[in-house]
């Protein structure tokens, strides 16, 4: 079976990582570079595909089989409608958009016009968190009642060099937060109100650098959330989950899922449980769950090609980005108002 040609829309960091990521997938082949840039006519020189500088000037010479967006968040809604209009499959970085109504205006596009759009939440295709969901939803620690993610780590000054990272909506909640949330409500179910508080104090900038979050989730469970870019740590998804080489891997976990029947830590998938009964009273042993590695961008390709052909669902819907882009921006309104925040 051919290859699925795929574009990639987008040459900035996330963009070079999804070019490597289809230049590495037999299922799949880099079809062009989309990006205005000098920098995007060199990863598409190097990769040794067709540059062009813009969506139309490619349907003009040329027309993919799918698309991955990893353009500037702010053009994500303008560059979803493009692909949706052409009847393009994408992908779409996460976030879908800067805002709720821009993600459902493009969700809401994309099912009307029935093309398939999945959201860049990876972490959903990492072996990891597919073996953590399989646990939980096979009962193996119970009923779920409490949920703790830590996302600690620390930007060097270098990183706020760039003014729009100094600014509202660039901070951890948004910018990395996102994907934390979303493993939650894979994990956990969804979310149903939302108590937050935030901190610019370290650094004083008008973005955030701390923040805690409490969540009550449909099930009942209670979630408690802490991120700050401004803590030298190793507990974030980065540091434990080995999922990206640029990032040391430790041996800790930066979430823990507790069950009536148990606890499952992640990603280290340590299942902590009573061998007899449930009883502090009771010796408790750890059994560490078996799972194949497996690089998360890569295996997210692999179903975009079979999105593409028909053969597989999406693992990643953008509706389900848009359901995490929804928490997130409640997040935001519980700590700017100081009241609990509902949802729908």
């Amino acid at each position: 079976m051919a290859p699925v040609r795929i574009a990639v829309l987008g040459a900035g960091l996330i963009g070079r990582r999804h070019a490597e990521a289809v230049a590495a997938e037999p299922e799949a082949a880099l079809a062009a570079v989309v990006d205005p840039s000098e920098a995007g006519r060199a990863v598409a020189a190097e990769r040794g595909v067709a540059w062009y500088p813009g969506f139309d000037a490619m349907l003009r010479a040329e027309r993919p089989e799918a698309a991955i967006i990893a353009t500037p968040n702010r053009m994500h809604v303008e560059h979803g409608l493009d692909v949706i209009s052409a009847g393009i499959p994408a992908i779409v970085e996460k976030p879908l958009a800067d805002d709720v109504p821009g993600a459902t205006r493009l969700v809401e596009a994309a099912e009307a016009a029935g093309i398939p759009l999945m959201v860049g939440h990876h972490r959903r295709h990492n072996p990891l968190v597919r073996a953590a969901k399989e646990a939980i939803a096979a009962g193996r620690i119970g009923k779920v009642v409490a949920a703790q993610a830590i996302c600690w780590f620390f930007k060097p000054p270098e990183y706020f060099d760039a003014e729009w990272r100094r600014l509202p909506g660039a901070g951890p909640v948004f910018l990395n937060l996102i994907h934390d949330v979303d493993l939650l409500r894979l994990l956990c179910g969804e979310v149903r109100s939302v108590q937050a508080m935030e901190s610019n104090a370290e650094r004083g900038h008008a973005v955030e650098d701390t923040a805690a979050i409490l969540l009550r989730f449909a099930g009942g469970a209670l979630g408690t959330v802490s991120v700050s870019d401004t803590v030298v740590s190793p507990w974030s998804w980065e540091f434990t989950s080995g999922e990206n080489p640029v990032h040391t891997q430790t041996a800790e976990s930066c979430c823990l899922i507790g069950g009536t029947s148990g606890s499952l830590s992640v990603p280290s998938l340590d299942l902590w449980h009573h061998a007899n009964r449930p009883s502090w009273w009771e010796p408790i042993g750890c059994d560490r769950l078996p799972v194949t590695q497996g690089d998360p961008l890569r295996l997210q390709v692999r179903n975009l090609c079979r999105v593409v052909r028909g053969t597989e669902a999406p693992v990643a819907p953008a509706r389900e980005g848009l359901e995490t882009l929804k928490v997130i921006a409640a997040v935001k309104a519980a700590a700017a108002t100081g009241r609990t925040v509902t949802l729908a």
